[in-house]
């Protein structure tokens, strides 16, 4: 929820590398819970860079306005549920190639850390209480209770992206920074204890097997998955490269929060387009 932010292959790329979005349509979508059928049509053909671009920063804009200005809240439900209703395909189709230091970069990371933490809120929750002890502030800033379950984390992933079309983007941003901050610490930690496992430990499987449950790793695609997946096989074997591939996935969230807390500052300057 990396980078590139995008939660995508090779744990969460860092958010340098970019998206992108799509072709032609309308400037507002036909309604605020789907995507504008031209668009769609976009995807498939060949459309100008440019126009891609361009279309990327219409429709994330189009969206956001439509929102913010509908006082139904059924809209407001349609719109969280986007990548649910149209799949993350899609999404990625319209955002994924935007930079990071504009409106569609920031409205894709949104989606996917709220994605991450729907799919995957049990382990998510396990991250947030290593990592929350020591990121003390940040409980507060992202309106997380100290010990949250699952259910916490649906909750919160749901709050965070709904106050971006319904409250203060910039603080939106805020909340989502905060998180991935405490969740990449909650990464740092869990590779410190899966590498003194390996020095401290006689390397019997039945003490080296336990590190972040499979799920645990915020990831969209099948790289970063199969990363996570075996985590706790390669812990066994090999401790130190468990613990340094939750070191890679750390330093991408780290990556993601910077790009929120920049996106938010860019807000408040009128400049994020």
């Amino acid at each position: 929820m990396s980078t590139n932010s995008h939660y995508g292959s090779d744990s969460i790329r860092p958010s340098r590398e970019g998206f992108v979005a799509s072709g032609t349509g309308s400037a507002r979508p036909a309604r605020p819970a789907q995507i504008d059928p031209g668009i769609v049509e976009g995807l498939s053909g060949g459309t100008d860079p440019q126009e891609i671009d361009e279309m990327s920063h219409v429709s994330a804009a189009a969206l956001l306005d439509r929102v913010h200005h509908s006082e139904d809240p059924q809209i407001v439900q349609r719109v969280l549920g986007l990548v649910d209703a149209e799949g993350v395909d899609i999404i990625a189709g319209l955002w994924s190639h935007a930079q990071p230091d504009s409106l569609p970069g920031m409205l894709w990371r949104l989606y996917l850390l709220r994605t991450w933490m729907n799919r995957h809120r049990e382990s998510v929750s396990q991250l947030w209480r290593i990592g929350e002890p020591v990121a003390t502030s940040a409980s507060a800033v992202a309106g997380v209770d100290q010990a949250p379950d699952a259910e916490d984390i649906a909750r919160i992933a749901d709050s965070i992206l709904s106050g971006a079309f319904t409250g203060d983007f910039a603080v939106a941003l805020e909340r989502a920074a905060a998180f991935t901050d405490v969740a990449a610490t909650g990464l740092r930690l869990e590779a410190q204890h899966v590498a003194h496992r390996n020095d401290s430990s006689t390397a019997s499987s039945s003490t080296a097997g336990t590190v972040m449950p499979s799920e645990t790793s915020p990831t969209a695609d099948s790289d970063t998955a199969k990363l996570a997946a075996s985590s706790g096989r390669q812990s066994a074997r090999d401790p130190q490269t468990a613990a340094a591939r939750l070191m890679h996935t750390a330093g991408n969230l780290t990556v993601t929060s910077r790009d929120f807390l920049h996106g938010a500052s860019l807000w408040r300057q009128g400049r994020l387009e």
